[in-house]
């Protein structure tokens, strides 16, 4: 049964995630840091109440996606973690 009110992100580890990304790639982050899956969602949000993000690369390269979960501008790192 889904919780009303979310539950909090896990922290999946507390630096960023560097990812290969070709432009116009899709990509569904984890929001609730319990996936095995890296940076990516696995599922393992089902009755968290919360969601993976889904966001789409503007361009290739090396990209550096949350693994705090406290970022301000998710999926991309914002340095939160140096404040952990």
């Amino acid at each position: 049964m889904p919780q009303d009110t979310p539950a909090e992100p896990l922290v999946t580890q507390p630096e960023p995630f560097a990812v290969q990304v070709e432009a116009g790639q899709k990509l569904f982050w984890c929001a609730c840091g319990r996936t095995k899956n890296g940076a990516f969602c696995d599922g393992s949000h089902k009755g968290t109440g919360l969601k993976p993000l889904v966001e789409v690369a503007e361009d290739a390269g090396t990209k550096y996606l949350c693994g705090c979960k406290r970022t301000t501008t998710p999926p991309w790192c914002d340095g939160s973690h140096a404040r952990l």
